[in-house]
This record gives C-alpha cells, sequence and structure tokens, in this order.
C-alpha cells in the first residue's frame, strides 16, 4: 500500500453530502465524493464511467485551518411547480453554505500504481479542479511535491509538515476512514455520479500536534 497526499486550500469550500431540494449543505472537512470527484476532473473521467478503483482507496483528512462555516443565497426563476409545469412567475431562493479559508491536507492510501496516476494527473489536470463547486478554485496548487510514497495513511498525514502557519506547535483535528466503527458519512460512491447513489462509510477523529519535535501518535476515538 502507499499513501497519495494532496493539498486542498481555498477562500471557499462547500462539501456537501445531504443537500436535499433548495437547500445544500457542507461538511467541516472534504467529502469522500467530493475528493473523488475532484479526481475525476483531473483524470478526465465522465460522470457516467465507472470509479470503483477510485472508492476503494481509503481516505484520511487533516484539517490544518478549520474552515469558518458561513452562508450565501442563489436564486432561480422559472422552475418546476407541484404542477409539473415550469412557472416562469416563480423565484426559488437557495441557502447554500461553504467554509472560508479552510486548509487541508488529504490523504488516499491504495494501490501505488493508481495513486501515481492520480499524482501525474492532478499536475496536468483535464478539466478545472474545484473545491466542492465549480466557482470554488483553490487558491494553491493541489499537487504537493513528492506527493506519493510507501508510508501508511496515518503514518503521511502525521509526519507531512504544516501547510499554513508558523512552525511553533499546533493541535489539528484529523478525520479516519475506518473498516468497521465509528461515525457515518453518506460520502461513499456506489455508482458512477451519473447514477448519484452514495453509500455509508466510518470516520473515526482524533487531534494530532504538528510542530513539535516529538509529537504524539494520535489516538482515534
Amino acid at each position: 500500500m502507499a499513501t497519495l497526499l494532496m493539498r486542498l486550500q481555498g477562500p471557499m469550500q462547500s462539501w456537501g453530502t445531504t443537500s436535499r431540494f433548495d437547500e445544500r449543505d457542507t461538511q467541516l472537512e472534504p467529502s469522500k465524493s467530493g475528493v473523488i470527484g475532484l479526481i475525476c476532473a483531473a483524470l478526465g473521467r465522465d460522470r457516467s464511467e465507472p470509479i470503483d478503483d477510485l472508492a476503494a482507496l481509503r481516505m484520511g483528512v487533516r484539517i490544518d485551518r478549520e474552515g469558518v462555516p458561513m452562508r450565501d443565497y442563489q436564486t432561480a426563476t422559472g422552475v418546476m411547480a407541484a404542477t409539473g409545469k415550469v412557472d416562469l412567475g416563480r423565484t426559488v431562493v437557495s441557502p447554500r453554505y461553504f467554509l472560508a479559508d479552510a486548509v487541508f491536507l488529504v490523504g488516499l492510501e491504495g494501490d501505488r500504481a493508481l495513486l501515481d496516476q492520480i499524482a501525474a494527473a492532478l499536475h496536468k489536470p483535464v478539466w478545472p479542479l474545484a473545491l466542492g463547486r465549480k466557482s470554488f478554485v483553490p487558491s494553491k496548487p493541489v499537487p504537493l511535491p513528492n506527493s506519493v510514497s510507501e508510508l501508511s495513511l496515518l503514518e503521511a498525514l502525521s509526519t507531512w509538515p504544516k501547510l499554513c502557519g508558523d512552525a511553533e506547535p499546533s493541535t489539528h483535528r484529523m478525520v479516519m476512514e475506518d473498516p468497521g466503527e465509528g461515525a457515518i458519512r453518506l460520502d461513499q460512491p456506489v455508482a458512477p455520479f451519473s447514477n448519484r447513489r452514495f453509500g455509508p462509510r466510518f470516520v473515526r477523529s482524533a487531534h494530532i500536534s504538528l510542530g513539535a519535535q516529538h509529537a504524539p501518535d494520535p489516538s482515534f476515538a
């Protein structure tokens, strides 16, 4: 097994997993479906193409800077009414939540050949990369230098230098995918994105000290 690390940093990010109707939510860290969607854009995979190999990768996230949850609004006219007809005189307001100024170190663990392919695609993406929405673009490059290693997912996330801030020790939250227990996230793709089908996965959280000479091993709850 190998691990690929990516930097997701931008003024606005949105990682929704439970959006319904007009309201769009966001999690406090990147969703697995959103990260795989970003990788599909880099690889040039169409929404109708299989993503089983990408969905099988194990994901972890280190939160180097927590985002500030915020909300904006969008409006749409000419929407479908309950009668099944388009109402040209109707305007719908859609609340949309996002994270401001967040910085995430995302790791994917799996087959080395696949991770090398993804890393190369991130440097020369087929389609533009976005942080959850097409209009939310990264402020710094997503690919990191020498980002694929033989380290485990936990080791890679625990030892990579901080992506922002000074060198003083600081405590950061980590969220790791777990095969059998933890909090449930409904962001595991189980079919091509065109089918919009997602299943549950488990994640566990912990805290780690970065910038310290002898950082303690994170203990996942």
